[in-house]
């Protein structure tokens, strides 16, 4: 037995679908102790959008820690903080005509989505939340209360309140989930009082990559505006430019009252988190949300950067490009294979859905993973094998990735014969 199975907690996850240990990253490659190297297809769950050890994030880095500048300071005033507050204003808000304050919240994106509920529930006076089936949006109490998956809901241990789910829209086609919504919230016999806001994810991940229709985005916009209730984006894992805006609700034209971010905010596998708010919503007295480590000065610092480096690379051109490819090669060479299979995504954020053949999305990272390849898979019963690479993936990896992704496939499809 080795060590982390002799003290590391069973909670471990993702392990044991990798059975090596890792010691080196660069770019778009993992490497174990053994010097074996794989393509990752994982992306830290969507925390390094900007590739593993980036030089020019790393340089900032050394150069902050080398001249003794500040690391923890509660929400003091710092410098790292003041330089990332004004790019970010200047160079991401500013240009998209979008007005928000900010506000850092414990490193982690369901310390994000806590926050926002709590504002929420402060600024409206109600307790209620509408959130969508499919939803992933965190493991604290609040967070959880959104999220649908049974697993964990159960691991809470106890009740989960205050949250209504509505079906997503792609769940039933026939059903206009606009005008469910707007019934439930007119009649006077639903049961269900107007909430304080709808929280949502615009691609839902964990959900099985599901990117929502553009008109429904627009359409739930309207009907938020008209019962005054808070629209809430979690761009936890799709913003950061992963669906080829860096808001991933750009493509709908729609401006969210609250956006929660983490994950490759932080530019560098950093932890850091942060909710962005319409002016007018912050009504928070000083100190009624706290932590401890809100304000990560090093995490500041690799923030700033990777946003520096994103638009000096035209990430998001690139991101749309790349996801071109992965379009096509899913399209051209993964559907022909088999009938059973489903394909979806959006910038580079794709699902290969195997629910019609059970339990081949587990043996299909085993198989990538001994061809090489790092790859997870998400959605109901996690049959969806999600291609999440990091968006600066060269070209020849990425092609090299979708080519394991369809050897494995040959493989396991010759184990699951269709009937």
């Amino acid at each position: 037995m080795n060590v982390f199975e002799q003290y590391e907690s069973e909670v471990r996850s993702y392990c044991r679908n990798y059975p090596t240990v890792f010691e080196y990253a660069k770019d778009d490659i993992l490497t174990d102790e053994n010097g074996r190297r794989y393509i990752d297809f994982f992306c830290g769950a969507g925390a390094v959008n900007y590739g593993h050890n980036n030089d020019y994030i790393k340089e900032k880095l050394i150069r902050y820690l080398q001249e003794d500048k500040i690391l923890h300071s509660l929400d003091m005033y710092a410098t790292a903080k003041r330089s990332f507050i004004e790019y970010f204003e200047e160079a991401i808000l500013a240009p998209r005509g979008l007005d928000y304050k900010l506000q850092f919240v414990g490193p982690t994106g369901t310390n994000a989505v806590e926050a926002a509920l709590k504002l929420a529930r402060k600024y409206t006076g109600r307790s209620g939340i509408f959130a969508l089936m499919g939803a992933f949006h965190g493991m604290t109490m609040g967070s959880l209360s959104l999220t649908t998956d049974a697993d964990s809901r159960t691991g809470a241990g106890v009740a989960l309140h205050d949250v209504t789910h509505i079906p997503a829209p792609y769940m039933f086609p026939a059903l206009d989930t606009i005008e469910y919504i707007e019934t439930i919230l007119c009649d006077d016999h639903s049961g269900i009082a107007k909430p304080a806001a709808i929280v949502i994810e615009t691609v839902q991940a964990d959900g099985g990559v599901y990117p929502l229709d553009i008109k429904w985005l627009q359409r739930l916009r309207a009907l938020c505006d008209k019962y005054e209730i808070l629209l809430v984006v979690d761009d936890v894992q799709v913003g950061c430019g992963r669906t080829g805006t860096f808001f991933s609700f750009e493509r709908a034209g729609i401006v969210p009252d609250i956006v929660t971010l983490s994950k490759s905010i932080g530019g560098y596998g950093l932890p850091f988190a942060m909710v962005m708010l319409k002016p007018q919503l912050d009504v928070w007295a000083p100190g009624e949300h706290t932590g401890t480590f809100r304000g990560n000065q090093l995490a500041f610092v690799s923030a700033k950067a990777g946003l520096e480096y994103m638009l000096e690379h035209d990430i998001e051109a690139e991101t749309l490009r790349k996801g071109a490819i992965v379009d096509q090669y899913l399209h051209r060479e993964i559907l022909p294979l088999d009938e059973r299979l489903q394909v979806r995504g959006i910038g580079l954020m794709w699902g290969i859905d195997f629910a019609r053949i059970p339990g081949a999305s587990k043996e299909m990272i085993t198989a990538c993973f001994e061809r090489g390849l790092v790859i997870e898979r998400a959605g109901r019963g996690n049959d969806v094998l999600k291609i999440m690479p990091p968006l600066i993936i060269s070209d020849d990896n990425l092609q090299k990735g979708l080519e394991i992704v369809k050897e494995a496939l040959q493989a396991v499809l010759a184990a699951h014969p269709a009937q």
